[in-house]
């Protein structure tokens, strides 16, 4: 029994690895030393450089020895080795899932599907015969409703432990800097990440409070994994959390707003409304907007952005509406 047992282990071991080994390019064993330590599979670098040995005898395999450290790839002959074969469509699929979706997806999730990305990205090559797909991505683009602006610096070990934590349901020690830039210190309950633009925000609690609060992701310095799990509290929702306007820093006060707009500003809003309630009653030169609204900064930087343009404006709490 231990011996099916150890044979088992030592072919699952060559299965992750082998589904590992890309086609359009050499992986060096470090590489896939961290691959597998990605998804819990803990081997030295002496163990897999024999091993990568032994399948590069067996599957004759590429290997590229003109300098260290060695790279291997598929050949033509043994590309049927590649488990992850994906269609153009697939690929398609895969290589937008990278570019807009990573920063949501677990870090042992993306690097379990790396052979995925790395076949995507051999698919969709300029050599290949996948030309419709291939332009497909020259054809469709995410754009900023605002002035765009270049990323923050975001260290990606930071968000690999941050996303682990959030994925395994695990206490995390956090050192970063507030918006005052005053460094803090905290022990967290990681709840969600949420983008908002080009930036990346943790939803969390602080040990020993009961209340969320959200952290930038590209000021946190320093992240630990604890070895303590934590049971997800049940009255948290990060849709509600959205819902509430918490990312637009609002408190979760829900308001009848009403304003008057010129037609011009406005027109919009008759496309996109504010509220599934909001009201539109158009006037000589204007529009009069009344809707149920979460209110936050964002709200007021927005009604603030039209200027002369916008007036009569009322915001009252629903408590307080009769």
């Amino acid at each position: 029994m231990k011996k099916k047992s150890s044979l088992n282990e030592s072919l699952n071991l060559a299965l992750e690895i082998l589904k590992r080994i890309p086609k359009s390019r050499y992986i060096t064993v470090k590489e896939l030393h961290s691959q597998l330590a990605e998804v819990g599979i803990e081997r030295d670098i002496r163990t897999l450089q024999r091993i990568m040995e032994t399948l590069s005898e067996q599957f004759n395999l590429d290997r590229n020895d003109k300098s260290k450290p060695y790279g291997y790839k598929l050949t033509q002959a043994n590309a049927v080795l590649s488990l992850p074969t994906l269609s153009a469509q697939e690929s398609l699929l895969f290589h937008l899932a990278r570019e807009y979706l990573a920063g949501l997806l677990p870090s042992k999730v993306l690097a379990a599907m790396s052979g995925f990305f790395y076949e995507a990205d051999y698919q969709l090559n300029p050599a290949s015969p996948n030309k419709k797909e291939r332009n497909w991505l020259k054809k469709v683009r995410v754009v900023s409703e605002n002035q765009p602006l270049l990323a923050p610096h975001l260290d990606e070990e930071v968000l690999r432990i941050i996303s682990q934590g959030l994925y395994e349901d695990r206490w995390l020690s956090l050192e970063y800097t507030n918006s005052k830039n005053e460094p803090k210190k905290a022990t967290v309950m990681p709840l969600g990440i949420a983008q908002q633009g080009n930036r990346l925000y943790l939803v969390c609690r602080f040990e020993g409070y009961t209340n969320e609060r959200t952290l930038a992701i590209h000021r946190v310095s320093i992240a630990h994994l604890s070895t303590f799990i934590f049971d997800r509290p049940v009255d948290f929702d990060l849709a509600k959390y959205d819902a509430d306007g918490r990312f637009g820093f609002g408190e979760g006060q829900q308001c009848r707003l009403q304003f008057c707009i010129t037609k011009s500003d406005g027109y919009f809003l008759r496309e996109t409304p504010l509220s599934k309630d909001q009201q539109v009653v158009e006037r000589d030169d204007s529009l009069h907007i009344s809707a149920s609204v979460i209110d936050s900064l964002y709200l007021k930087k927005w009604l603030n952005s039209f200027g002369d343009n916008i007036w009569d404006i009322e915001l009252q709490p629903m408590a307080s509406v009769s």
